[in-house]
């Protein structure tokens, strides 16, 4: 049975309306949350989603939209956000929003004098009553009965109790998960006082710590001291200047990105890592590729018997996980009991200290780097070479060259130009190779006298990891602005590379 025309015309304007509408209530969702810019590049990627799929001048984009889609929400977005949070104070110290952190001082409580009550709770239908039974006294009250339900203030009053309540308390398991809402009760007594929940088996008189003033400062009700709010600090200050937790997110320009340059504690280790970064990422690609390019020749050799089973044995280092191998060579270079030492040891008598001696873990790290990459160099290699006319090797080989004068006269000038891409992006990959750092080393051994946590053997990605994540107070703001330095750094170095390459090229010819 054939669907109606008229049908068919009416389906696709549903379908886009009803989809716009629910694409609206998700953005309207993450925008109540608080995430601005989440929800900004939801609405841009909606409204492109609408036109793309509505307007007939744009057809021939519909098939490209799913990959420009994602890419805006899954690239373009964390960029957008890592480059926002470098301009903020955001750390484990300054967590939460300026109102989050106002709310939290003004929930604040502190212990009046008074009794104290020990509390149970007992069932009474679908309800419970709040039995307080006095610590010292050895008088019980009662409250009416609640229902525990959402996680709001309430306030309850209790009367003496005149004759048991039925049933046994509740286990203590179950007032756990009820402890939110039981924080919110406050109970008031028969003699006029208030008291509220400040144990999970105690009730006691209590009152808010901090009152809110018209002009934006929190008042101390215990010794009537004001706190303001410092927009520059991001912290609620007393008159004397001591900062009172948890501290809220607050603009700081581009401070971050200036003590990366200036502040001594941060721009030394800053540029030694970088530099070492750069090195060990040339040299990891150098290495990689010479052995692997080595190996492709002698593995494309006519004359080598059993080729197969060398290309495959060579391979297997690449088909491993690379996690895997990296612990294993982690446990090998191990001082005391790792075989390479132990090899050593036996032949020469030396226990080199990889994990303690900078230069010596430098080493280390390119020694694995290198046993990692080199195979897909190889392979890649090897396809190049497969594709060079074997005329000119025969013609090289009737002039009376060599494997040497082949190598560099035929095969390397041929493969160079098709592998320089591979290059720069395997140069870019190790620039933020933080797998391999993190397993193998952890950054260590530390430099001395520095403002942040940063290790000889970190590079860039990790240094930042530590600071944003590990060390110093989860710095999160400062790991973003290296982050975007970073970002900034290998897309310039990278362009650089692009351009030598095209200039070498341009010459040649």
């Amino acid at each position: 049975m054939r669907m109606p025309q008229a049908f068919k015309r009416l389906l696709h304007p549903v379908v886009m309306i009803l989809l716009g509408l629910v694409g609206l209530y998700l953005v309207t969702l993450v925008y109540a949350t608080g995430e601005t810019l989440l929800a900004g590049v939801m609405l841009l990627t909606l409204a492109c989603f609408i036109w793309i799929y509505t307007s007939p001048k744009t057809y021939a984009y519909r098939y490209l939209f799913p990959g420009i889609g994602a890419a805006l929400i899954f690239v373009v977005f964390p960029m957008l956000y890592t480059v926002r949070i470098g301009f903020t104070n955001y750390s484990s110290k300054n967590l939460l929003t300026f109102p989050r952190a106002t709310q939290y001082l003004l929930e604040e409580t502190y212990r009046a004098e008074g009794p104290t009550y020990n509390s149970t709770l007992h069932a009474e239908g679908n309800h419970w009553r709040l039995r307080l039974e006095d610590a010292e006294g050895g008088a019980a009250f009662a409250t009416e009965p609640l229902i525990l339900g959402p996680d709001k203030p309430m306030t309850l009053r209790a009367e003496p109790l005149t004759t048991p309540l039925p049933g046994d308390p509740m286990p203590l398991q179950e007032v756990i998960s009820h402890q939110a809402f039981l924080k919110g009760l406050t109970v008031a007594m028969p003699d006029g006082g208030q008291v509220r929940m400040t144990g999970l088996r105690e009730f006691a008189p209590s009152r808010v710590q901090y009152t809110h003033n018209k002009d934006g400062s929190l008042t101390n009700n215990q010794d009537q001291g004001l706190l303001r709010p410092n927009f520059k600090t991001g912290f609620y200050e007393a008159a004397g200047g001591e900062t009172v937790d948890p501290g809220f997110q607050v603009d700081i320009g581009w401070k971050h990105y200036l003590d990366v340059f200036t502040d001594k504690g941060l721009r030394e280790p800053f540029w030694r890592i970088f530099i070492w970064t750069l090195v060990f990422s040339t040299l990891t690609v150098v290495f990689c590729t010479a052995l692997g390019m080595v190996l492709a020749v002698l593995v494309n050799w006519d004359s080598l018997r059993f080729r197969s089973v060398y290309r495959l044995l060579l391979f297997l280092p690449y088909a491993i996980p690379g996690f895997i191998s990296i612990l294993v060579f982690k446990g090998l270079f191990n001082n005391n009991m790792g075989e390479i030492n132990l090899i050593l040891g036996a032949l020469f008598g030396v226990k080199p200290t990889w994990f303690s001696d900078p230069f010596l873990a430098k080493a280390m790290i390119l020694i694995v780097n290198t046993w990692l990459g080199f195979p897909y160099m190889m392979v890649i290699c090897m396809g190049l070479i497969k594709a060079i006319p074997q005329d000119l090797y025969e013609a090289s080989a009737v002039a009376g060259a060599g494997p040497i004068t082949n190598f560099f006269q035929i095969t390397l000038p041929l493969i160079i130009k098709p592998l320089t891409p591979l290059l720069i992006s395997s140069f870019a990959f190790n620039f933020n190779n933080f797998v391999l750092i993190s397993l193998l080393t952890g950054g260590l051994p530390d430099f001395l006298n520095t403002a942040t946590p940063a290790g000889t053997t970190d590079i860039l990605v990790s240094y930042t990891y530590r600071m944003a994540f590990q060390d110093s107070g989860q710095q999160f703001g400062l790991g973003a602005a290296i982050s975007t330095l970073v970002f900034l750094m290998v897309a310039l170095i990278s362009i650089i590379q692009i351009r030598a390459t095209r200039i070498a090229q341009d010459d040649k010819r």
